[in-house]
């Protein structure tokens, strides 16, 4: 077995070949096809008349350039899914490339795979958008959180969903469209939503499951180097980013190193009257939050391994990591993923956390 220095480069690096083959450039880029009898969006112009339908409840700060272009994206997207399916289809030509790849619930699918896979769900069950809780974007990647409503036997159930979406601008003719998107973390759909993967989607995904099973957190090192950040990006304020980043990786460390550990330090890190939002919807206080972790590890050890992605931007942080947890009786492990936004507030010369969601 590799020693514990390199499983993080291995992890680094088989995630760049999945990367790599994922991309598929060779097959190069998905261009719009047209279907005359589908009516969907699709304009940079209009982002003032969509933000309205679909509100931020948190405004962030959006700098002009390809982080306008993808709040309007975002916001077209969320306009041509309401539209039915086959606008939303239709539109997946202008936003997604043939290389795009999204992570449905965990699970990776090309691009047709998750097409075939919301076509097949959204006939039992509608989905409607609602408005943003939090849309932060940092330069290439995005962070969302937002309302959904599921039409169940013609009920309405609202939910809220997070993703994590990488863009890139592929230039004047085809824009700014999807790399990789993260929708939701790893759940109870996990099983069904794989048959719509063919057998190299399978065997990518067995493989960085049974990375993660073996993974091993260094025990040396900086916390960056202990655990890493995959996909990086650039901060426009790098001083505060820095301050946000060693916080969230603090609290990956001290939870690892004992749970009473991490209790005592989320008294000194979160605000007195901080409110925590967990997996379930329910908003904790620190003390009922306190409960809410000895019931979650009651059974089991829970390991916070590593960052996809921490994105900072004014005085809000989001980041998606994966974790490991082996249930103490059976000794069975399981590996998963979390997605969490924060809201910092400064108190003299140190930034706490006012606000946290966790799904």
């Amino acid at each position: 077995m590799p020693s514990k220095k390199t499983l993080p480069l291995i992890i680094v690096i088989a995630l760049v070949v999945i990367l790599i083959i994922t991309l598929g450039l060779v097959f190069g880029l998905k261009k719009s096809e047209e279907n005359d009898d589908v009516e969907i969006v699709n304009s940079y112009d209009n982002t003032d008349e969509l933000i309205k339908k679909f509100p931020v409840e948190y405004p962030i700060s959006v700098q002009d350039g390809i982080e306008k272009r993808i709040q309007n994206r975002l916001l077209t997207g969320f306009e041509n899914w309401n539209r039915g399916f086959e606008a939303w289809k239709k539109w997946g030509d202008i936003l997604y490339t043939n290389a795009s790849i999204y992570n449905v619930n965990g699970v990776r699918l090309t691009l047709a795979q998750y097409q075939q896979a919301m076509d097949i769900s959204l006939k039992k069950n509608p989905i409607k958008l609602g408005q943003f809780h939090i849309m932060l974007i940092c330069v290439n990647y995005t962070a969302i959180f937002y309302d959904d409503i599921h039409i169940v036997n013609g009920e309405e159930k609202k939910g809220t969903v997070m993703e994590f979406v990488h863009f890139k601008d592929y230039g004047e003719d085809l824009g700014t469209r999807v790399v990789v998107g993260w929708g939701g973390t790893k759940g109870d759909s996990f099983d069904s939503m794989r048959k719509f993967q063919d057998e190299q989607g399978k065997m990518l995904q067995d493989e960085l499951t049974q990375l993660l099973m073996n993974y091993q957190v260094p025990s040396s090192g900086t916390l960056r180097e202990r655990y890493p950040i995959l996909y990086p990006t650039d901060y426009l304020d790098k001083e505060k980013a820095d301050k946000f980043i060693e916080i969230i990786l603090t609290g990956f460390d001290k939870w690892n190193s004992d749970i009473d550990n991490y209790k005592n330090w989320i008294e000194g890190v979160y605000t007195t009257n901080a409110s925590i939002t967990v997996t379930d919807g329910s908003e904790k206080s620190i003390k009922t939050y306190k409960d809410y972790i000895d019931t979650e590890t009651a059974d089991k050890k829970i390991i916070k391994l590593y960052a996809d992605n921490i994105l900072v931007r004014d005085d809000w942080a989001a980041t998606h990591y994966r974790y490991r947890y082996e249930y103490l009786e059976s000794g069975k492990k399981y590996v998963g993923d979390r997605m969490q936004f924060f809201k910092f507030i400064k108190e003299g010369t140190d930034y706490k956390i006012e606000k946290t969601w966790i799904k």
